[in-house]
């Protein structure tokens, strides 16, 4: 859909498909579609990414959460239901369905009853049905909760994505704060995740990932149903990503601190990893400047490729030189 430039997803799927990747443009809600494709191949596995993301565009178009992220996920369990045999699904579920969670870090032991927005709800509604299925139809199944995935082709509507935009633009950025208690006020933080660990997160789950147990919908057996955490572990505060990002691209911010409205956002997000980390291998490895640098350059080379060639050749006279390298496809939150 139109929630953002469209022209950014036909880049990310023109670049999958020069890598051998066969991109079928369609609705995740649309079961004929789907049961097309399942017919067409015998899948072993489904990682399943296409969600309607961000918190704050379900205050203008609930209903694109509930088609895509409820009805969509329901038509794709329906075809791996009937499927045969049956394949193993690795899904992205949300760092945000931990809502209201004062415990820090988030444990997937913790609780997960009180979202702070549709879409919060929306993935937890999602894990729910991903447990009916894996009970009654003995469906493999395993969500994923990301936290703050970024990078190169990342979504727009991301805050490191739009705060790079306005400052290279010149326009004021708005940077939330939230009430810590009493008078005291604290800025909002993140535990941004970078693209590549999220994606080494995926394959150890599809890795791991025991078969299912089903065949044409008849469960044979009890199957794996799991939840993951897939995070950095090293929450951040928006204000220093902006510090971050002020050096980066040479320019300096205008900022409008105000206190955080009630649109859906939380104040911090905080992975608890061990659970991954002993069963998925998965190890983070890239801390929020490393891949900020990555982003500013892909950004830079993408939206601005003039700008880019003069940074280049300012690191170059400086003697510190710059790299090229292709980007990650950032996909789903």
């Amino acid at each position: 859909n139109d929630y953002y430039d469209p022209a950014l997803k036909r880049g990310r799927a023109a670049l999958l498909a020069r890598s051998g990747v066969y991109v079928v443009d369609g609705d995740i809600a649309d079961a004929e579609l789907l049961a097309k494709l399942f017919d067409v191949a015998p899948f072993t596995h489904v990682l399943h990414l296409a969600a309607q993301a961000g918190v704050r565009h379900a205050l203008v178009d609930p209903m694109s959460y509930v088609r895509a992220n409820v009805a969509g996920l329901v038509a794709l369990l329906e075809a791996a239901r009937a499927a045969d045999p049956q394949p193993a699904i690795v899904w992205a579920s949300s760092s945000s369905v931990y809502g209201l969670n004062s415990h820090v870090p988030f444990s997937e032991h913790d609780r997960t009853d009180r979202p702070a927005s549709l879409y919060a709800a929306t993935k937890k509604a999602g894990e729910e049905i991903a447990h009916v299925y894996n009970h009654i139809y003995g469906l493999s199944l395993t969500a994923l909760r990301f936290f703050t995935v970024y990078g190169p082709w990342g979504r727009p509507d991301m805050a490191y994505f739009f705060f790079t935009r306005d400052i290279l633009a010149g326009r004021p950025i708005t940077v939330y704060e939230s009430s810590g208690g009493g008078t005291h006020q604290t800025t909002i933080s993140r535990d941004f995740t970078y693209i590549d660990d999220i994606v080494k997160g995926c394959i150890g789950a599809l890795d791991t990932a025991g078969r299912s147990t089903g065949s044409g919908g008849k469960k044979r057996g009890p199957a794996p149903f799991r939840t993951y955490n897939l995070g950095n572990t090293s929450p951040v505060p928006v204000t220093q990503l902006v510090d971050l990002l002020e050096k980066m691209l040479k320019v300096k911010a205008v900022r409008r601190v105000v206190k955080m409205p009630r649109n859906g956002d939380v104040p911090y997000t905080h992975a608890n990893i061990s659970l991954a980390q002993r069963e998925l291998g998965y190890r983070p490895s890239t801390d929020l400047q490393t891949g900020l640098k990555k982003f500013v350059r892909w950004y830079l080379e993408y939206y601005n490729p003039e700008l880019a060639v003069k940074q280049k050749q300012h690191g170059s006279s400086n003697g510190k030189g710059s790299r090229g390298r292709n980007g990650s496809t950032s996909s789903a939150r």
